[in-house]
């Protein structure tokens, strides 16, 4: 039985709906969550097409929970299944982060937030810190892997070479590894493959309840392969695309604010493997260092507003883009609305041109050489980053800042050896920060 005709589009709406606003966590927390909502409670498809689309997910730029939302929406109901269900997932964190950066434009000068982000930066930093540290531990398993990080980390701090051409050469090389030399990039096979899916549960106790879309299901009717069905998808990615883009361009001319920032994020959209730790590196020196949209420090209270949400971190780009917005006279709200739609508007167009395609070569693992060298680099990515947040964190008049420095330490340790999720760790650290205010308050 197809799955079109089990669940209606209505009821799945209402899902993701629901989704978006539980789903914190990060890409493992998003991805696990829709993995024991979708195969494991309500049996819409199997474990093995569950993995088969993570893959695939995995192998783009952009936010893969988010991804998988919209390429299992288009599975259940077609390009409106796919746009209904990753629209609604993101909708909850970017009105969420917009309103949040609002509040911040307004009121962030106020001595009692500026102490509550005083507290939370070091708690950032931190994070990143473990970001990097555990995409090590899970990605850096031969020599080869240990060099494309390395590389990556001095490159990329030295700013010697773009974000982007970074990517595209540490694919290059996993790619000839892959072909010339596999133990050198692939030191398991069978490993390998499965390590997209390794923060999911595979505990199958409903397995009595046969899944919907099965191992063997044959594919609906709107899922199949058309070369006619790819044209038009690529001509309504192009008209969504450039569209808007020349009436930002008519509205205030190719260089003003809105249409830089419509380009700026489109590119941050194509590069933006790893998730967001691993892409703001690039954002910074756009964002920050060139375009001068907000402050490192500023960048910072946004991650950790980002950190606070529900949906994909990388939404903090909202953050981003609103600030510019205030800071250049555009509107924050109008920079906000671009810069979430041509963020995640390519994820939308890969997942409806290259889904197809995918469904056709179910079982056929490709491509994982490339995507496990661009791994590797990521974590000399994301350690940069780490190292771009000290100055502001933990020397930001040109000494060091013992408080800081006791916070991130801290949060280390409840990070790395008490198991502390995010959300606790970030709350207590506002909590802190307001009672840091209150006691100065109290000794005036």
């Amino acid at each position: 039985m197809g799955l079109d005709r089990s669940v209606s589009l209505l009821e799945a709406s209402r899902f993701w709906w629901q989704l978006g606003w539980v789903s914190f966590g990060g890409p493992a927390g998003q991805i696990a969550l829709l993995h024991r909502e979708l195969v494991e409670q309500r049996r819409w498809l199997s474990e093995r097409r569950y993995l088969h689309a993570l893959n695939f997910c995995m192998l783009l730029p952009g936010p893969e929970a988010t991804q998988l939302a919209t390429y299992l929406g288009w599975l259940m109901h077609g390009w409106p299944g796919a746009l209904i269900a990753g629209a609604l997932f993101l909708l909850p964190s970017a009105l969420l982060i917009s309103a949040l950066a609002w509040l911040y434009a307004v009121w962030g000068s106020w001595p009692l937030l500026a102490s509550v982000f005083a507290a939370l930066k070091p708690v950032v930093l931190a994070m990143v810190v473990v970001a990097a540290w555990r995409l090590a531990r899970r990605t850096l398993r031969t020599p080869l892997h240990a060099l494309l990080a390395a590389v990556a980390f001095v490159l990329l701090l030295a700013s010697a070479l773009p974000y982007p051409v970074l990517v595209l050469g540490a694919a290059l090389v996993g790619w000839l590894a892959g072909r010339w030399r596999p133990r050198w990039i692939l030191p398991a096979a069978a490993e390998t493959s499965a390590a997209p899916a390794a923060e999911v549960s595979v505990d199958l106790a409903v397995a009595g309840l046969a899944p919907l879309h099965g191992d063997h299901t044959p594919t609906p009717a709107h899922a199949r392969f058309s070369g006619r069905g790819m044209l038009l998808t690529l001509l309504a990615w192009g008209l969504a695309t450039f569209a808007p883009l020349a009436a930002l361009v008519r509205l205030g001319g190719w260089d003003g604010s809105l249409a830089l920032m419509a380009r700026f994020f489109s590119q941050v959209a194509l590069v933006s493997f790893g998730g967001a730790y691993a892409v703001l590196p690039y954002v910074a020196q756009g964002a920050v260092e060139q375009h001068g949209w907000l402050s490192a420090s500023q960048m910072l209270d946004g991650l950790a507003l980002g950190e606070t949400t529900p949906g994909p971190l990388i939404m903090v780009l909202a953050f981003v883009g609103f600030m510019g917005g205030w800071s250049t006279g555009v509107g924050g709200w109008a920079a906000a609305a671009v810069t979430v739609w041509f963020t995640f508007l390519p994820s939308f167009g890969f997942i409806l041109v290259g889904a197809p395609l995918v469904e056709a070569s179910r079982g056929d693992q490709r491509f994982t050489a490339p995507l496990t060298a661009i791994m590797a680099a990521l974590v000399g990515v994301i350690a940069s980053l780490a190292v771009w947040f000290v100055l502001p964190v933990l020397l930001p008049a040109g000494h060091l800042d013992a408080t800081a420095a006791l916070l991130v330490l801290a949060a280390l340790w409840l990070l790395l050896r008490q198991r502390w999720g995010v959300l606790p760790l970030i709350g207590s650290a506002a909590l802190l920060g307001v009672l840091r205010f209150g006691l100065a308050e109290l000794v005036q």
